[in-house]
Formats: C-alpha cells, structure tokens, sequence
C-alpha cells in the first residue's frame, strides 16, 4: 500500500491532470459545450493566466477542461486530492469515514463530506440489462437500516426504518435498491425488471416472494422461521439458500453501523451505490485496487451533484 500511494497521480498535479485527460478524452479533447471533436479547431491555452489544462473551442468560443461535466466539475481541490480519495475508498472494504479521510487528505471534513458524495455518484450505475438468465442463480432479500425521519419508533415490526432491497446473482454482481416498503406493490416492479425470466430465484418464506414460480424459470426459499438455512436439492443438487446476499449484508451493515454510523435517508441510494460498485468490482471477480480506481474514474462523466446550504432547499 505504501508503494501505491507514492504514484505521481496523488503526488503531482500535472501527472493527475493528464490521468484525468486520458479517462475524459480518451480520443482527444471534446468540447462539452458544443460537442466539437475536431481537434483542428480545440486549442491548448499557454498564456500565463490560463490555468493548466484549459482548453479554447473554436467553433463555439468556449473554454473548458476536462472536469467540466463531470463530477469534478467547480470543484476547487487538487486533482492529486480526488485521486487519492477515489482509491482509499476503493481500496476500503467496508469504506472509510469521512472524518479519517479529510485527516488523511488535510482538507475541511465539510469539503471532504461533499467529495465522498460526488464519487459515491461516480459509482453509480445504471440502464444495465436484467441479471441471471438460463442456468443462473439470483438470491433475493430485504433488510433495514437507519431510520426514517419523522417516523416514531414502532413496537415491532421495521416499519421506522429504511427498506432496502437487493439482488445477488451468485458468482456475480449485485444491485440494491433503497425501497419504500418490502409490500409486494413496492417491490416486485424492481425485481421483475432487473431479472431475466430464465433465472432460478431464490429467496426466504416471506409473503411477497410466494407467487415469483409465475414470474421466473424456477423458485426456491429457505424458512428462515423454522431455523431453516440451506439444504441441498436431491435431484439436481443445486444449494438452496440465500447465503450469498446474506453474506454482501453483512459487509454492507459493518460498513454502514461500523465506519459511517449515520446516514440521512436521503442519502442511502448514494451509500449503496457505493457498496454494491465495491461488491462488483472485487477482488474475487479479477478486480484490484488500481482497476477500481480507473472504473470510478471512468464514472465521473456526464454527471454533477451540486452543494446547498439546508436554507436552500433540498439536499444535495
């Protein structure tokens, strides 16, 4: 690790600033303003007050550098600073605090807060197409976290707190969804659009999951009431249980109560963002560090997340 951090993306500006270039324009310069790729007409500014890396399009007069439409965009840190953050909370199983990273960067723990945010959005994903498929296995759960605000505490049952919905499909990746109840209504639209129909699903006994043998190829569920975990099928000798997306709450609920303690519900759909992009980009699956790293990089385009004062009105 202490190798890794001495690489001139977090030691030196310019070195970043290029690193930056290479993931935003890998084909050369590109004018956000007005789509303009002919390099024939996109000028590198010299003069001594232009900053480093600012650029003049010729078609449409506009000026630009590569964070501009991106989640870097306005943002006064060093590049050398984003680069870092994104591969200690890559590198971060269970993530890192935003207190001990604005240590580790020396910056302000509110611009530190906001940075955090702007790469949990760079490893957001979306549009993706239905997991599973023929001969595939996808588990399928619900847990909570946090609590709702403005919701008293209930007498039982989870009703105070923050419904999260996930899909594991084994040997693969993962995506949850921050739901507003574990109802039927709520959830089925989620499952049955992110799940192949040739898909086995499996799940434990709850009510909502009774009738999923209509929807996919094949169901199975474990009874979790009746101390039932796995058992093993006789006739194909296919696992039954849900053991994998137990296992991805298990980091997930360490990181969340462990490393951030806290988090507003409307920020949760960032923080699983976050932890699913960490899932799917592991270890296990050929992923290290420093290709994490680039796949957060290779995010940041065509996104922004902007900072409100609370008496501005909605959160960022």
């Amino acid at each position: 690790m202490s190798a890794e951090l001495q690489d001139p993306r977090f030691t030196d500006e310019t070195a970043a600033r290029e690193a930056l270039e290479a993931v935003v324009w890998p084909n050369g310069p590109v004018c956000p303003h007005c789509g303009n790729v002919d390099q024939a007409k996109i000028a590198k500014l010299t003069t001594k007050s232009a900053r480093p890396g600012l650029r003049y399009c010729n078609e449409c007069k506009g000026q630009f550098t590569a964070t501009v439409g991106t989640v870097f965009e306005r943002s006064k840190l060093p590049l050398t600073k984003w680069w870092l953050a994104m591969h200690l909370i890559g590198s971060s199983k269970k993530g890192i605090s935003s207190h001990q990273l604005h240590r580790m960067l020396g910056i302000s723990y509110k611009s530190t807060w906001f940075m955090m945010h702007r790469i949990r959005e760079a490893m957001r994903t979306g549009g993706l197409a239905p997991m599973g498929g023929e001969g595939e296995i996808v588990e399928i759960d619900e847990t909570f976290i946090g609590r709702k605000e403005g919701t008293p505490k209930a007498k039982a049952g989870f009703g105070h707190k923050n419904a999260v919905l996930s899909l594991v499909q084994r040997g693969g990746s993962v995506r949850s969804f921050h739901v507003d109840s574990t109802k039927k209504a709520d959830i089925m639209p989620i499952i049955e659009k992110n799940i192949a129909k040739e898909t086995h699903v499996m799940t434990d006994e709850a009510i909502q999951y009774r009738k999923l043998r209509n929807k996919f190829a094949k169901h199975d569920a474990v009874d979790h009431g009746r101390d039932e975990w796995g058992y093993t099928d006789r006739r194909s000798g296919t696992k039954i249980n849900t053991n994998t997306i137990e296992g991805y709450y298990s980091i997930f609920k360490r990181g969340m109560k462990g490393v951030y303690q806290h988090c507003g519900e409307q920020h949760l759909h960032r923080y699983l963002s976050e932890f699913d992009f960490r899932y799917n980009n592991r270890s296990a699956l050929g992923v290290e560090d420093w290709e994490r790293v680039s796949k957060i990089a290779a995010g940041i385009t065509g996104k922004r997340l902007t900072y409100r004062r609370p008496d501005e009105g909605a959160h960022a």
